[in-house]
């Protein structure tokens, strides 16, 4: 696999407490390094695809740490900038049973957030890069962020790169600003190839609803996505059907202008974490579009990422191919 992929995108520190616990119950948090687009990274590394990590984060211990988490999972971190500031924080109290799980954001003032759009120099940080996947998270972090991931989809559509955008839509990091998520949205998905996202990213971007349900909604969806943004050539998405915190139903599909694949629904039981789920979606859909499989391989590929990620910690999946075979083929007994 020589294409090498890019990944723009701030690197986190997740706070996480023990056990199920509540938020503090406990003077124990448990740390994992990760973040939308490094978990993709790190998910494609695995599957032997070379990526490149861009970002930015403190010049410290902790800082250096983060960096070396991504890059012992194979990804280039050579283009990550060391500077001044601070690291962007969540924490997250898991769910269990008919609890849900919660996210509390404390990434304003990051050193990623605060860097100038003018700090990030694509032509060097794109170099031998054919492929650049962006989500929704980064402008949602404030305007310098937005005008950088913008500009660095403008130079990569107009250098031949491919584009995979992820809408990650995080109301949360959107009201803590004056923003208008609508229209910067509407600007990076055009510049885009691939978009993971469903009928509400559609409703959102398009200002509409879509009628019909279950697959008939998808693809209306998928069908207004290819008419209003030209550059689009695929569209991937999961369908979750929430039964407690410990058992999920799990489909996704994959839709062309002319062509679709929809997978049968999967129960995933036992969840140990679900967060860094739709990454491993988007790393398996990816991996199917780079090695050429068919789109219903490629649909496949993604739900089996997604199903196996809900069985282990942290933020991204560490999965290789026979891990795929063996969740495909239902083998669940001891692999030996």
């Amino acid at each position: 696999m020589t294409e090498r992929i890019a990944f723009f995108g701030e690197l986190l520190l997740r706070l996480s407490t023990p056990g199920r616990q509540l938020l503090l119950q406990s003077p124990s948090l448990e740390a994992f390094v990760g973040g939308a687009e490094a978990n993709v990274a790190i998910g494609l590394a695995h599957l032997g695809h070379k990526t490149r990590m861009i970002s930015a984060v403190p010049e410290s211990s902790l800082g250096r740490a983060a960096v070396g988490e991504i890059r012992k999972h194979g990804t280039d971190c050579s283009t990550v900038a060391y500077t001044g500031g601070r690291m962007g924080l969540y924490f997250l109290t898991p769910g269990a049973g008919l609890r849900s799980s919660e996210v509390i954001y404390d990434r304003a003032g990051s050193c990623f957030a605060e860097a100038t759009p003018e700090s990030w120099d694509w032509p060097a940080l794109l170099d031998g890069c054919s492929h650049l996947h962006l989500s929704g998270i980064t402008p949602a972090l404030g305007p310098g962020a937005a005008k950088a991931a913008i500009a660095a989809a403008e130079y990569a559509r107009a250098n031949g790169i491919k584009i995979s955008f992820d809408g990650n839509y995080r109301a949360r990091l959107w009201d803590a600003w004056d923003s208008d998520p609508r229209t910067i949205l509407n600007e990076l998905v055009g510049y885009a190839d691939i978009l993971f996202g469903n009928h509400r990213d559609m409703s959102l971007l398009l200002d509409r609803e879509f009628s019909g349900e279950g697959p008939a909604l998808r693809r209306a969806a998928a069908e207004a996505a290819f008419d209003a943004f030209p550059n689009l050539s695929l569209m991937a998405s999961t369908a979750r059907h929430i039964d407690d915190a410990d058992r999920h139903r799990i489909a996704a599909r994959v839709d062309l202008p002319g062509h679709f694949a929809q997978t049968d629904e999967v129960v995933v039981s036992g969840i140990v974490d679900r967060i860094g789920t739709g990454d491993a979606f988007a790393a398996g859909v990816l991996h199917g579009v780079l090695t050429g499989a068919s789109l219903e391989d490629t649909a496949e590929t993604g739900l089996a990422l997604a199903c196996l990620k809900h069985s282990l910690p942290g933020d991204a999946g560490l999965f290789a191919s026979a891990d795929i075979a063996a969740f495909r083929q239902g083998i669940s007994d001891v692999r030996r």
